[in-house]
């Protein structure tokens, strides 16, 4: 599978100002973005004051939780002690997970980080655009906390979005936690949070065993559904993997598809899957995903809202 690049993210392309080096490098190699991107970046920004659901009080709640996140990002990377304590792969497992809950993670999982699932280029923010990712740390360390349900069932409105804000903060502050933890025992540990990923969290959740895919694009977790936020720590810290969840949901969502008669951007397919990139998924357009996003000023979440599995049915109700 070719790694996937994060200039071609959704975030990192809004991120691309009319003028600028970033934006007249990635358009000179991707024109046929530029006009559907430009057409984006015109509309409101989320949490505008004219938007639908605009609450002053929420809005302020989710502005100042990312604006923390953005404050925590340059502390995703740090040097290892020099005092290494060593111990064998399935007590630093135990031991890691352990912590993991400690610090407030819901569910908690280990995979090997295939290359894959590292981005190839990072391209969210000027200072890192265009750098090859090549600091490829063996084992990863992936966690999902739950987004609330009575949150959620708000979507699309502002307090859904204060929920996402909320979680994208607590993803953050766990994931920095761990990596802290391991780093003073003397080994190498990279987070990731939003605005600072190297990796696709997803995938890497997925090959840990916390969930599946479904129609949505999402991944859906037995206890939770898709109401979860990822977070995922990187380390050479030697460490036992979990197996992924051996779940196939193409039957289930494909006489489901709640999620894509709901969806008002028509984001999410009403058909089967195809080769992306390589792998046989299904094709969101995240085009129309985030022109929503941008038209209502709120992060949506109305696919997460109406997924019977947010609802409480677990893999073996699906079977």
């Amino acid at each position: 599978m070719t790694r996937y690049d994060e200039r071609d993210t959704m975030f990192a392309r809004m991120n691309y100002e009319a003028g600028s080096p970033e934006y007249r490098d990635y358009y000179s190699r991707h024109p046929e973005l530029k006009e559907v991107d430009d057409e984006l970046r015109s509309k409101l920004d989320l949490c505008d004051v004219s938007s639908l659901y605009y609450d002053l009080i929420e809005a302020s709640e989710i502005r100042s939780n990312f604006s923390l996140v953005e404050d925590l990002r340059p502390l995703c990377e740090g040097m290892p002690s020099n005092n290494k304590f060593r111990s064998d792969s399935s007590s630093f497992t135990d031991l890691v997970k352990r912590v993991a809950r400690d610090f407030g993670a819901d569910l908690v999982g280990v995979a090997e980080m295939k290359p894959e699932f590292y981005y190839s280029h990072r391209g969210r923010h000027r200072e890192h655009y265009g750098k090859k990712i090549s600091d490829l740390l063996p084992f990863g360390i992936a966690f999902a906390v739950e987004i609330k349900k009575d949150m959620i069932d708000s979507a699309p409105a502002m307090t859904a979005m204060v929920e996402s804000s909320r979680t994208y903060l607590k993803a953050a502050t766990i994931g920095l936690s761990i990596s802290y933890f391991i780093r003073s025992l003397g080994y190498s540990a990279r987070n990731h949070m939003d605005g600072n990923y190297l990796a696709i969290l997803p995938l890497v959740a997925e090959a840990s065993g916390l969930g599946v895919f479904g129609r949505h694009g999402l991944l859906i977790s037995d206890r939770f559904g898709p109401r979860i936020k990822l977070g995922l720590v990187t380390t050479d810290m030697p460490l036992k993997c979990d197996q992924s969840i051996n779940v196939d949901l193409e039957s289930f969502c494909g006489s489901c598809g709640i999620c894509s008669t709901k969806c008002p951007a028509s984001a999410i397919p009403v058909n089967g899957k195809e080769i992306v990139n390589g792998t046989r998924k299904w094709r969101i357009s995240h085009e129309l995903c985030y022109s929503y996003w941008r038209t209502n000023g709120t992060d949506c979440g109305i696919c997460i809202r109406v997924c019977p599995f947010s609802k409480g049915i677990g893999f073996s109700q699906s079977m």
